[in-house]
């Protein structure tokens, strides 16, 4: 089996340094090109998607573009982000923790005992070396589009952490239509492209048409050196289905009545569904329904209503995003580099599960004060308006909870890895990942060493992630082994992870101890059977927390 692995291995390795993916695959050496040539890379980021919301992984709305890469590539039934976006977006880009790379906590969060700490600076750090700055210096063009949330100085702005170009949202969400912008990021949505401030958007804007229109662009513009391109980093982040639930008229037409039986109904068709694909086991045990706002029969027929209309809508944010997915592979297969490109899917966090019925923001209170909710105006450019812990959980079951809590609802998330070079594709993985592996994952593909801690002469945040080559290649069966303690933290809600086992706090400073293989829905609480070995997991989190600076906060906010 070794040498199988290792053979290969060598072919994964022909294949992302040789343009000959032929070749590659079928180990014809005398194929194989003289010029090497790279992998590009294509990131796509959606925005609060639920875990089964796409086809692929057990859900009902039209998303065929991401289902055909899913099954052509290696889904992930184990992958985890931090509880909230801007943290996973920082883990992304750095390819460490969230606290080293500057978001112990979303900046508009931050808890008054955490501002000024070291890793709450509310933006990626100036002693990360981002990933787009580390393939910019190795020969790669470096493209963006979408939301960025990383920072909203010109220093912090994308263009500024090395992408050559760049269209960005800079905050963490924004109307869909562009009504809210504004040149000022502290009054509204602020868009930037290559650094310069943006005064107006198009008429016809809609965030997920614009952010795949930008990306293509930018990948047609493509200088020539040498007679030839250079590969490619593209992040297409977009801001849907984030808050607030707007869409097209035509797209929310497609999915009414389509939720009238209610998020329970829905949940379970898509437990069904997910054990059809082989996702999960349903004789484990599943988490039940935590909503805080009754069973869907407990609800008043107007209430019903309008949260019907706003699971269509949400339901059309995804097929639009889906569509916009589509057009950016096309324009890769027209040029012939869809077969050379790594594309990696992930969404950022577990479902949305706040209730808009009772928000806790004072911001999002005064939006929705402002907006016009009636059901026959939500999902308009006017409204302003989120689906709720109902739907969320039907979107993040069988696991406990949703976004914002580092529970397995708000931080095991859909994703997958499509690349006709690896060995392990058209499959499901089970194997436990972190976002923070991506970057490692391109950087070896790419040939390009690890930095360990020092990039063009600076000093910088080491890179704890671990690169998925060797496991994409069939040379080992895990990424991260059973003695590995990977932590988290995020707004109090604290987890230490080591191999089967989970030490989780939703955030009520209480440690609940699980077997995530035997009970991936977090239902039986271990810590009392086994406190040796609660109280073993607790210190390796003591440790991570003084390692990595966590600050816990004073009092716990919410998104």
């Amino acid at each position: 089996m070794l040498t199988t692995g290792l053979r290969h291995y060598q072919r994964v390795l022909q294949a992302i340094t040789c343009a000959g993916l032929t070749a590659a695959l079928t180990g014809s050496v005398a194929a194989a090109p003289q010029t090497p040539k790279r992998p590009n890379f294509l990131v796509i980021v959606a925005d609060d998607l639920g875990y089964s919301d796409i086809g692929a992984f057990g859900g009902e709305i039209s998303t065929p573009n991401l289902d055909r890469l899913a099954y052509q590539g290696l889904r992930f039934t184990g992958f985890h982000t931090a509880p909230t976006c801007s943290p996973t977006r920082a883990m992304l880009m750095s390819g460490t923790d969230n606290h080293r790379a500057g978001l112990g906590s979303m900046s508009e969060l931050m808890s008054p005992n955490q501002r000024g700490k070291p890793g709450h600076e509310g933006y990626l750090r100036t002693d990360i070396a981002a990933l787009p700055e580390v393939l910019q210096a190795n020969g790669y063009r470096t493209l963006m589009s979408g939301k960025w949330h990383l920072g909203l100085t010109p220093e912090q702005d994308p263009h500024a952490r090395g992408f050559d170009k760049s269209f960005a949202l800079l905050q963490g969400a924004g109307n869909h239509f562009g009504a809210d912008l504004s040149v000022d990021p502290s009054k509204g949505a602020t868009y930037r492209q290559n650094g310069v401030t943006l005064t107006s958007l198009p008429k016809d804007f809609y965030s997920s048409d614009a952010f795949a229109e930008r990306l293509i662009g930018f990948l047609r513009d493509a200088p020539k050196s040498d007679g030839a391109s250079k590969p490619f980093f593209a992040l297409l982040a977009f801001s849907a289905p984030h808050y607030p639930l707007q869409a097209l008229p035509e797209d929310i037409a497609r999915y009414r009545g389509r939720y009238d039986k209610g998020f329970e109904a829905l949940r379970e068709e898509r437990l069904n569904r997910q054990a059809e694909l082989g996702l999960i086991d349903l004789k484990k045990p599943v988490h039940a329904l935590e909503t805080g706002i009754g069973s869907w029969a407990s609800l008043s027929n107007s209430e019903k209503q309008m949260a019907s209309r706003d699971m269509e809508i949400y339901a059309a944010m995804v097929d639009r995003l889906d569509l916009n997915v589509g057009r950016v592979l096309d324009e890769l297969a027209r040029t012939g580099e869809l077969d050379n490109t790594v594309v990696v899917f992930l969404s950022d966090n577990g479902a949305e599960g706040s209730n808009f019925d009772k928000p806790r923001r004072e911001a999002v209170r005064a939006r929705i004060a402002a907006s016009d909710n009636r059901l026959a105006n939500r999902g308009k450019a006017n409204s302003y308006v989120g689906y709720g812990p109902g739907w969320a959980q039907a979107a993040t079951a069988p696991s406990w909870l949703h976004k914002a809590f580092e529970t397995e609802g708000g931080t095991r998330a859909a994703a997958f890895i499509r690349f006709p070079g690896f060995y392990r594709q058209g499959e499901i993985s089970n194997a436990f990942l972190s976002v923070a592996d991506i970057a490692p994952t391109m950087l070896e593909a790419a040939g390009i060493p690890n930095h360990n801690g020092w990039f063009e002469g600076r000093k910088v945040q080491p890179i704890t992630g671990k690169s998925w080559i060797g496991y994409l290649g069939g040379v080992r069966d895990r990424v991260y082994g059973p003695l590995d303690a990977v932590g988290g933290e995020l707004l109090g809600s604290r987890v230490l992870r080591q191999g089967d086992w989970k030490l989780t706090d939703p955030g009520d400073g209480v440690w609940r101890l699980f077997n995530i293989a035997a009970d991936p829905g977090e239902t039986n609480d271990l810590g009392a059977a086994q406190p040796d070995r609660r109280d073993a997991l607790a210190k390796l989190w003591d440790d991570y927390a003084k390692d990595v600076g966590v600050v816990l906060p004073d009092e716990r906010r919410y998104p």
